[in-house]
């Protein structure tokens, strides 16, 4: 493999976190989870006092923030400003303020330039909704990760267990909001690309879809 950029894209649940990080690490590549961003822009913006659907203050919010993805002994960390801000992204209030500031121009033109960035030089692999559609359509293998509402609760759920008391049908109906939100917004909705190779997840282990990857890489 050599000098790759490859997109995978997906629903929430589908299992497009876990299988892009041991993707990127088998192929030796950086891994990039995109979600993290727009989750890194709505912590900003809830930090500021900003709500969703002020373009003129996201605009600014913008235009004074940095975010860089840098490499340590544990992994990807995402700073903010220079603040490392990972491990305040995977809240649910934060998740659904992703969601909202997504659908923002301000936030979308201001991410398609950090994206296209670190995506410079290619041995990359981006995690995301939109990658293979809007910010890499040109990318070298792009996959779209897909598997029913029921199995990605549960999934879900599992990830969150630790964390949060939400029940599973709390988590199921969160996932079927943000799926709405995703794929009925008019910018960047949510869909595979035209010549994405798409994997349903629902009956595979996380090996199984690796595998199908790698073997198209």
């Amino acid at each position: 493999m050599k000098g790759l950029l490859i997109t995978i894209d997906g629903p929430a649940g589908a299992g497009k976190t876990t299988v892009s990080r041991q993707v990127a690490e088998r192929l030796g590549c950086r891994y990039i989870d995109t979600g993290a961003l727009y989750r890194a822009v709505a912590l900003a913006a809830r930090t500021a006092g900003i709500e969703p659907e002020n373009d003129a203050g996201l605009t600014r919010l913008c235009e004074a923030l940095h975010l860089d993805v840098v490499r340590t002994e544990t992994g990807m960390r995402l700073l903010a400003n220079g603040e490392d801000v990972t491990d305040r992204l995977r809240t649910p209030e934060i998740t659904r303020l992703a969601s909202a500031v997504s659908a923002r121009p301000p936030v979308r033109h201001f991410l398609l330039t950090v994206q296209r960035t670190l995506g410079c030089g290619k041995r990359v692999v981006f995690e995301g909704r939109d990658m293979g559609t809007v910010v890499f359509p040109d990318a070298d293998r792009k996959f779209f990760l897909e598997a029913d509402i029921d199995a990605r609760a549960r999934r879900r759920h599992s990830e969150l267990a630790a964390d949060s008391d939400q029940t599973l049908e709390a988590v199921r109906e969160a996932i079927r909001q943000r799926d709405d939100n995703d794929s009925a917004r008019a910018l960047a909705p949510l869909k595979p690309a035209e010549d994405a190779i798409r994997i349903d997840t629902t009956f595979l282990d996380i090996e199984g879809v690796i595998a199908a990857i790698l073997a198209h890489c």
